[in-house]
């Protein structure tokens, strides 16, 4: 059984989640708006990891004994510039997020919560890849600036993820 402390961490942790995914969609939106259906594609595709990493914790809760408490989800920004830094954001956030996943798993250790601490490995070792791949397009951009033929080809690129 999950203590109460460790129960509500989690639902902030499900809502974090479900935010980030909500401020995905909606810097996929800018990018739908801006014909990069490319990026829109790879931002889309990163919103539903991101639900999927809230239903990862929604699901544990449950298993553990706990009850899910769906929190409310602020409104993401509606602007985020250009795609250098509309992705310096997302990498920005998804070291925020390894700083709320290693906060949970501090609270975990300090519980003595074992199966906890192993359910939030999966999630330490997703924050590495979720860095890695923000950071890759962030330093691609850096190099091909934010118009011309090589943003028009990354686009492309970011549009054949998941196949």
């Amino acid at each position: 059984m999950l203590s109460k402390k460790l129960e509500e961490a989690l639902n902030e942790q499900i809502k974090n989640e479900n935010y980030s995914a909500y401020m995905y969609l909606a810097m996929a939106a800018q990018c739908e708006a801006a014909n990069m259906k490319g990026f829109a594609h790879w931002l889309k595709a990163q919103a539903q990891e991101e639900f999927s990493h809230a239903m990862r914790i929604y699901d544990y809760v449950n298993e553990r004994g706990g009850r899910v408490r769906l929190l409310a989800i602020d409104e993401p920004p509606f602007e985020y510039g250009t795609p250098l830094q509309m992705f310096e954001m997302v990498y920005e956030h998804e070291q925020k997020v390894t700083g709320l996943i290693n906060a949970l798993c501090d609270l975990a250790r300090s519980e003595n919560d074992y199966p906890t601490q192993t359910h939030l490995n999966w999630f330490v070792d997703e924050q590495v890849e979720e860095e890695a791949s923000a950071s890759e397009i962030v330093e691609t951009l850096k190099m091909i600036g934010d118009k011309g033929h090589a943003l028009v080809m990354l686009d492309r690129e970011l549009g054949k993820r998941g196949q």
